[in-house]
């Protein structure tokens, strides 16, 4: 551990702080369709999209209308990016010739980009044309971002009205999403990245001759664009195999830092989105309190495990911290970093490989996962996650004083809680259930490289990141079918099954009047609740995963300190 790697970490947050006050309000003007410094030049545009597909802009959705619209719309894009993938072979901007991908792999690739978990059973330099890139993962890169962000706004609408039935157009919502927020960020740091070095053309790969005398295929493609999208849409899926790790995605230190930036930034600026519509900025800083209190002590313990080293290489008489599967250019300190965000978020995304984080090292992005990801959590998705932690902590407030718990002056009564509860029991059920299924299947160990609790460790890590749409992975599975239709049933269930309680819990929010604040009202915006919010979100996770945790990561731990590696 060094003062230049907590100098790189505060600087990271640092910019992300700066940034969320005026990404947040422009967020907030944007869903209340108040005029922009982009409206003069994307108002036609939008009026134009309306047009063409036939959207009222005028007319609201109940919550039964705005989940409807969005499963409606998240299956014709499925559909459309299989067709694709199964088809890229007679398509063209495919100048490598590659062929289409198999039925299974390409339905886990359009279950995977489709719910913005970006799990990739496939090297995308070796796989992937660049239309597939461009046209079928890179737009539903935006489209799924975009899906995420409109259910979180149809929820702080909900949170922010009193007796209403609507909680508005998921049409117009997606459509804004990309075209006031998505795509503006996304040219000015794709022009960024492209300074930096990282390609954006439709070339041919290039071949290259070694000192050596050996022949390299270097990539080229549309990679900017992509890698942008990637990081700002908590996507995660890399053009190529090795991800944020190779040189042609992120060339540079400054590269490095923008793609960090961009992890945390809409996650962190729908905070003060939240604060603007309910009209009280401190509801929305002590949900940022809360994910920035997890997230720092998530690094923490990351970092220091890394810095530390295995224990079972310090036996051989080799000090320092842990180098395997992380890149020079970047450290242990930005590497650390960059597992911790990723993970915090449903990005995915990685500059290392986390399969070779030492035990405890590899822990923290694990339970980052177990967690829901609510420590600023996808774009959207980590906003309404840590909304349903909320609700639970104002319940057991409720208990705790003998008080009906309220939030927002709206109270929380059955069915808010029970609908809380149903989208919290999502993760631990399709991560465990078929974590367990898979450790004794033989066609699921077929293809894992590592044994005992390292073994263990990886299947478990593969569905809490599939589950989570996180679609980062501990690596050491190989494609085969049971894994492809597995992990992307899991996915699926993890996007859908999660998304439409939330939509119900709005539309329950939505309908409620406001109650008057007393002196027994429990304060959400007061350091007890955040407190108390960070300890409902640490206690729901460990007493789940814990378990399953000792088996895997915990238990080698042990057996490091003891000389034993996997």
């Amino acid at each position: 551990m060094t003062i230049v790697g907590w100098l790189q970490a505060a600087l990271v947050f640092a910019l992300v702080c700066l940034l969320v006050k005026p990404v947040g309000t422009y967020m907030a003007r944007v869903f209340e369709g108040e005029r922009v410094f982009l409206t003069p030049l994307l108002g036609p545009v939008e009026r134009v999209i309306y047009r063409f597909a036939r959207v009222d802009a005028s007319r609201e959705m109940s919550w039964k209308g705005y989940a409807f619209a969005v499963i409606a719309f998240s299956l014709v894009s499925f559909a459309y990016l299989y067709a694709l993938l199964r088809l890229q072979a007679f398509l063209p901007l495919n100048p490598q010739g590659f062929g289409n991908l198999a039925p299974d792999l390409a339905w886990n690739t359009a279950i995977s980009f489709m719910t913005n978990t970006n799990w990739q059973f496939y090297s995308g330099e070796s796989t992937m044309s660049y239309l597939s890139q461009m046209a079928g993962l890179g737009w539903h890169m935006f489209v799924s971002a975009s899906i995420a962000i409109a259910i979180c706004i149809a929820l702080i609408r909900a949170l922010a009205r009193r007796q209403m039935n609507t909680i508005g157009n998921f049409w117009v919502d997606l459509t804004r999403s990309c075209l006031y927020v998505l795509l503006p960020i996304a040219f000015v740091g794709a022009l960024l990245l492209i300074w930096q070095g990282v390609p954006q053309n439709f070339d041919a790969y290039t071949t290259a001759t070694t000192i050596e005398g050996a022949k390299q295929s270097i990539p080229q493609g549309p990679m900017a664009s992509m890698e942008i999208i990637k990081e700002l849409g908590t996507n995660g899926g890399g053009f190529v195999n090795a991800n944020a790790a190779s040189p042609w995605e992120n060339p540079t230190g400054l590269s490095n830092l923008i793609e960090l930036v961009c992890i945390f930034l809409l996650g962190g600026a729908l905070t003060y989105t939240f604060g603007r519509y309910v009209k009280n900025q401190r509801q929305g800083w002590a949900l940022f309190a809360a994910m920035t209190t997890l997230f720092l002590g998530g690094f923490i313990v990351a970092y220091w495990a890394e810095a530390a080293g295995n224990p079972a290489i310090h036996a051989l008489g080799v000090l320092g911290g842990n180098m395997e599967g992380k890149e020079t250019r970047f450290g242990i300190a930005a590497s650390t970093l960059f597992a911790t965000m990723t993970t915090d978020t449903s990005c995915g995304a990685v500059n290392a490989m986390h399969d070779s984080f030492t035990a405890l090292g590899g822990l923290v992005p694990l339970f980052n996962m177990q967690m829901g990801e609510v420590v600023f959590g996808g774009v959207g998705s980590g906003f309404y996650g840590i909304i349903y932690y909320a609700i639970l902590t104002v319940f057991i407030a409720g208990l705790m004083v003998g008080r009906t718990p309220e939030y927002l002056g709206k109270k929380i009564e059955r069915k808010e809680v029970q609908l809380a509860i149903l989208a919290a029991l999502v993760v631990p059920v399709f991560a465990l259930i078929p974590a367990g299924i898979a450790s004794v299947l033989p066609a699921a160990l077929a293809t894992l490289n590592n044994g005992g609790p390292h073994g263990f460790s990886e299947i478990l890590y593969a569905y809490t990141s599939t589950v989570n749409n996180n679609g980062s992975a501990f690596a050491g599975l190989g494609s085969n079918t049971w894994w492809n239709i597995s992990t992307g049933v899991v996915m699926l269930f993890g996007r859908i099954a999660i998304m439409v309680p939330v939509l119900a819990l709005a539309g329950a929010l939505v309908r409620k009047q406001a109650v008057a604040t007393t002196a027994g009202t429990f304060q959400t915006t007061s350091s007890i609740f955040v407190v108390l919010l960070i300890g409902v979100i640490l206690i729901v996770g460990a007493l789940t995963f814990f378990p399953a945790d000792a088996l895997g990561p915990i238990v080698e731990h042990l057996l490091n300190l003891q000389g034993k590696v996997y």
